[in-house]
């Protein structure tokens, strides 16, 4: 395992969070969990009727599942005082008392209202669900930390042993937003860069050096997307004048010292860029599938930034050692926001 990974096990059986897992029927999801129950890094919380759970756990033979907490969405005796949670912070959107005790029947919904509560620390979900079904309960329920108004999705790319020796710090950059904001303004392109230094540097444990990507370097050419760019690296410093930030610049100038050199002499960060934060979305998903495919690299996200509580998504093409390793991110997220 990563040495990412042993750090956030570490810290995971030091402080054991609550973790919700909702899809709690999904092979993938109960390996995991049964893992993380086995290692006590982390209290599991399964959604769904207990005597049905037991049952596929026996067949898989996954002896800590009992271990867990079991709520059953199906049972308004248990869900009852989560509908009416669910009603208070919704009425004012026309939200009804029998609409909201429909609403936790959903997991998605339910594990975010057991969050909401106090009940639990975070979710996982997304292993046999759209992101955007992760997201809407999240934003519904959660909704965004105090100071912040938007959400994106960052990956720790772990690089392989050549390029880890050339490239970020300690094997490791991270890259962001990958997963959910399509056309970011200045202002969250700016939130974007506050977030994704924060995840590098409590998450990846990695210092802290954003790069804010564009097809220019330092007026090297002139456009309106150019300016946004500009604009968003100045916003982020007035936001946080302690950040290590520059922007705009090129890839390369961002990761290699000899090109910084060439366009970008006197940056605190060109050439040595440990956060690449890009313009889009779809930038930021091209780059780093191609990184993941081309370059070798282990992708590790996406990891959620900027909710009130942390939330993960899955792939739902992931396996469960994947599902496993955002537990012990979540895990890490909420440690730190205890902090």
């Amino acid at each position: 395992m990563e040495p990412l990974f042993e750090k956030l096990k570490k810290e995971g059986k030091a402080n054991p969070q609550r973790l919700v897992l909702p899809e709690s029927m999904e092979e993938r999801n109960m390996t995991a969990a049964n893992l993380m129950l086995a290692e006590g890094t982390g209290k599991i919380t399964l959604i769904g009727k207990k005597d049905d759970i037991l049952a596929k756990a026996k067949e898989l033979n996954l002896s800590n599942i009992g271990k867990a907490r079991f709520v059953d969405n199906e049972n308004s005796n248990e869900t009852e005082k989560y509908a009416q949670l669910f009603y208070e912070l919704r009425k004012n959107k026309g939200v009804t008392i029998e609409d909201a005790r429909k609403k936790v029947k959903n997991p998605l919904y339910l594990g975010c209202l057991l969050v909401k509560a106090g009940e639990a620390d975070g979710m996982v979900s997304g292993a046999i669900h759209a992101t955007s079904d992760v997201l809407r309960p999240a934003f519904q329920i959660l909704k965004t930390a105090p100071g912040v108004n938007s959400v994106s999705g960052a990956f720790i790319m772990v690089l392989p042993e050549d390029k880890a020796k050339v490239y970020g710090e300690k094997g490791m950059l991270v890259f962001a937003d990958c997963a959910v904001m399509p056309d970011p303004t200045k202002e969250e392109l700016a939130q974007t860069a506050i977030l994704t230094a924060k995840t590098a540097k409590e998450l990846a444990g990695i210092t802290p050096r954003v790069a804010m990507l564009s097809f220019s370097t330092k007026g090297s050419a002139q456009h309106d997307k150019v300016t946004k760019i500009v604009n968003a690296t100045a916003k982020a410093k007035a936001i946080d004048p302690t950040l290590n930030i520059d922007g705009e610049l090129q890839a390369d100038a961002a990761i290699v010292e000899a090109v910084a050199e060439l366009k970008a002499q006197g940056s605190p960060v060109a050439g040595k860029a440990t956060v690449l934060v890009f313009p889009n979305l779809e930038v930021g998903n091209i780059a780093y599938k191609l990184v993941q495919r081309l370059g070798g690299a282990t992708a590790v996200g996406p990891i959620l930034q900027g909710l009130a509580a942390p939330v993960n998504d899955l792939s739902r093409g992931c396996n469960a050692d994947e599902i496993y390793k955002t537990l012990l991110i979540t895990s890490n997220q909420a440690i730190n926001r205890d902090k």
